[in-house]
């Protein structure tokens, strides 16, 4: 970004501070239920009411060429849907001859002319959306082309099933601006300009060049080149973006409006300016606390998950009265600021925008990242309570029904209102990412997979499948089971648990109860059980629940008192409960009662005595529950190599492939 430029464009120029400083939290109600940013779902099922309007024979006739660039030049007004100019094509042609181009625009939208590579088409054939022209000369395979599309019309309005609000105007109710700007997600780009539709086509870069009334700014995507004195009192802002983009994350936004800037500073060098288009004084000094949170959340997501993508351009906003917030790259529009909201479009750049979903069929890759952003802020910036506050709404919101997959079906991939499902494809698709990091017990494995998802996917697509491959990486283990149940699969589990106390050894008998069966019969997953003793002290053991019912026994230093499933809401479950059971005994655990081990403290061998069975899969973890050693033994192998292990205390579990677990402590010296 030019830090000169904005000095000379800004006719109402605000700076911020150099570093970011973020404001004191005040923990809000909205925040913590998931209110303020579920208006993020809202504003794409009110404003994209219809299905995509290019047919598959269309698609595939798009397919045959490979967008590398945008350019669109067109003139727009801040009370106004007039739209009209043109947009300039650089595409690749790919394997056969090009005799035809196919693109969509929205019916009601006049097409002046089609002009490639120089000559003006032959022909012009429009089916609702679709369109193709004939071309005066085939481009050659394997060649790049350009296509300018000259247009004008009114962009359509309204929320019929046919017509969507992709580019929309309207007054602000509380501090009065009208504003005209563009919504195009899922579909509805086409609604105001020219393009292919296609989300796994991203154009490598575009520009956007906006003439209106000199008094008005334009906000949108990357770097905002010069502003153009233009006649009769106009006035042409050029932006101009370098990175790859996805055709619904162009965006436009035209008001009379002021400029509000502040920078982050993500480290090595790095000064991101967070460039903010408000409506005007009264507005910024409104939201100004909020608006100053950007660029420490944009410090800490870089820290987290890699720098900010779009770092050699910028981050911002621009004001709508859109009814909440829609992450366009670079500049995300908002009708206002709080602290989830603001949390949430930030994360979509990079789950979103930097890496796109291929498909509206993995839209939870970016919902449910972009939710968890709310989370991975509430705990980094609020308070741990505040953090397990929402996740108590998550928790709450997905429960509310068993039916429905994170993962879209494919009869529902034109269905707004279930790509955008606030309970599937955000607060469910957000607990599914908080039991992931769960599963890896290990943060710094969390994030590095998150790491490596946007450097190996910077710029391009992915599919869920490409996400579990990754997290199968970090966990060294296939992830297939946790994707099929918790993602692909529908509802959750509950447990009922008794329990009992023998002298020093705990009997846990669990059976588990699956919402959707008939989907979903059975969810593999660990859990959390908090043992409380007498003496007021407590302990937290995971258990993994490998079959319905799976039974337990661990030895225990105390008297226990209570056991609670799951204190810390990291597994999505129903009602679960745990009461003492006293005629659970040894009977529980016939196999595995009497787990000894030795010489216990060890040096290099550690032998597990009276080891009947065939087979057994052996886990140690250190004190922090991290697992440090796994191998299998069995009456043929009884014992265990801990040559690799530290000097400490350590953990020792036993499963048979029955499901039967018991424990043992040691200590290697």
């Amino acid at each position: 970004m030019r830090k000169t430029l904005y000095s000379l464009l800004a006719g109402c120029l605000v700076t911020g501070a150099a570093q970011a400083q973020i404001p004191a939290y005040r923990a809000q109600p909205a925040d913590l239920d998931g209110t303020a940013a579920r208006s993020c779902a809202q504003v794409h099922q009110n404003t994209a009411q219809r299905q995509p309007a290019a047919t598959v024979r269309h698609r595939q006739k798009m397919e045959r060429y490979d967008v590398k660039y945008y350019k669109l030049d067109i003139a727009l007004e801040n009370n106004v849907r007039t739209v009209g100019g043109s947009v300039r094509m650089l595409a690749l042609n790919r394997t056969q001859a090009l005799d035809s181009l196919a693109f969509e625009l929205y019916p009601t939208l006049i097409i002046d002319s089609v002009v490639v590579n120089s000559k003006k088409v032959a022909g012009t054939r429009r089916a609702a959306g679709d369109v193709t022209v004939k071309l005066a000369e085939a481009v050659p395979a394997n060649t790049l082309f350009n296509a300018y599309i000259y247009y004008r019309g009114t962009a359509p309005n309204g929320n019929s099933a046919a017509i969507g609000n992709a580019l929309d105007t309207d007054v602000d109710q509380d501090f009065g601006a009208n504003v005209t700007w563009s919504l195009s997600e899922p579909f509805n780009a086409y609604e105001w300009w020219p393009c292919k539709q296609v989300l796994t086509d991203k154009a490598d870069s575009s520009d956007v060049w906006v003439t209106t009334s000199s008094l008005n700014k334009v906000g949108s995507n990357g770097v905002l080149t010069q502003v153009t004195p233009r006649p009769n009192g106009k006035s042409r802002y050029e932006w101009k973006s370098r990175y790859p983009i996805a055709y619904y994350l162009i965006s436009v936004a035209v008001s009379p409006y002021i400029e509000y800037t502040t920078y982050a500073s993500p480290g090595s060098g790095v000064r991101i300016p967070v460039v903010n288009y408000v409506y005007n004084t009264a507005a910024l000094n409104y939201y100004r606390t909020e608006l100053d949170r950007t660029a420490g959340f944009i410090e800490n997501f870089s820290n987290l998950v890699g720098l900010y993508p779009f770092a050699k351009e910028k981050y911002g906003h621009a004001m709508a009265p859109i009814g909440g917030g829609m992450e366009h790259q670079t500049m995300t529009t908002q009708d206002g600021f709080n602290f989830t909201l603001t949390a949430h479009e930030l994360f979509h750049q990079w789950f979103g925008d930097n890496v796109t979903c291929a498909s509206w069929k993995d839209i939870w890759l970016n919902e449910s990242f972009a939710s968890y952003g709310e989370y991975i802020s509430l705990s980094d910036f609020a308070s741990p309570a505040n953090a397990r506050t929402w996740m108590d709404n998550a928790h709450a919101n997905a429960l509310q029904s068993p039916g429905g997959s994170v993962l879209v079906a494919d009869a529902d991939t034109t269905n707004v209102g279930r790509i955008f499902s606030s309970r599937l494809s955000y607060k469910k698709g957000a607990t599914v990412i908080h039991m992931l990091r769960y599963l890896l017990n290990d943060d710094e494995k969390f994030f590095r997979a998150l790491s490596t998802y946007q450097s190996r996917f910077a710029g391009s697509t992915a599919r869920t499948i490409d996400m579990q491959r990754i997290f199968e990486v970090e966990a060294q283990q296939p992830l297939g089971y946790f994707f099929q149940q918790w993602v692909r699969g529908e509802g959750y589990p509950s447990f009922a648990v008794r329990w009992n106390q023998v002298g020093t050894t705990l009997y846990v008998r669990s059976t588990e109860t699956a919402s959707m069966p008939s989907v979903t019969p059975f969810f593999d997953t660990e859990l959390d059980y908090k043992i409380n003793y007498s003496g007021g002290t407590s302990q937290i053991i995971r258990l993994r629940q490998s079959q319905l019912v799976s039974n337990f026994s661990l030895p225990v230093a105390g008297t226990v008192t209570s056991i609670q499933l799951d204190p810390n809401q990291w597994v999505l479950n129903g009602s679960s409960v745990a009461i003492r059971d006293n005629t659970l005994s040894t009977k529980n655990a016939a196999a595995m009662a009497a787990l000894t081990v030795y010489p216990n403290p060890c040096r290099e061998t550690l032998q597990l005595a009276n080891l009947s069975m065939r087979t057994a899969q052996a886990e140690i973890t250190d004190m922090t529950g991290r697992v440090v050693l796994l191998q299998t033994v069995g009456a043929a192998q009884p014992s265990l190599n801990t040559r690799t292990l530290t000097p400490g205390l350590y953990h020792l579990r036993l499963t048979t492939p029955e499901g039967d677990v018991s424990f043992a402590r040691f200590v290697r010296e």
